[in-house]
């Protein structure tokens, strides 16, 4: 599977996953209750599906400009890393609005979210591969 399909598969799978953990998650950061906290984790997938479809667009360009083909645990961690600092730099003040929390509380918040969604990451992108394998820019030529 290549091309806009595996995106519309990866995001969904992805952004559904990611919504009942973060509904969860914020809930308990922030002491709101599910409700407004699954608001938010539905507002973050949002801002989240937007920035996945920019950013792995722009990842796969330049991954298919590099000499050694394949995708390496250091490319993996990479992705990863710089997926979740774009997305942090939005999601923070969004999550300081919607949960009437500090900007401190919102990062602190963010960080842990961060820290579970670095690994969320590795592994999903890892056993999405696995399944409907790799991508045209990361096939061996």
């Amino acid at each position: 599977m290549q091309g806009i399909q595996r995106k519309i598969v990866y995001i969904s799978l992805y952004e559904g996953l990611a919504i009942v953990c973060a509904t969860f998650g914020l809930a308990v950061l922030s002491d709101n209750g599910i409700g407004h906290s699954g608001v938010a984790a539905v507002m973050a997938s949002a801002i989240a599906i937007v920035w996945n479809l920019g950013y792995n667009s722009a990842f796969e360009w330049w991954e298919a400009r590099q000499a050694v083909r394949g995708r390496s645990v250091a490319r993996r961690v990479a992705h990863a890393i710089g997926f979740e600092l774009g997305l942090a730099v939005v999601l923070i003040p969004v999550f300081a609005w919607w949960l009437g929390v500090s900007l401190w509380h919102a990062l602190v918040m963010d960080a842990g979210l961060m820290v579970f969604f670095l690994v969320y990451t590795f592994c999903f992108n890892w056993g999405f591969d696995r399944v409907f394998g790799l991508p045209a820019s990361a096939q061996p030529a």
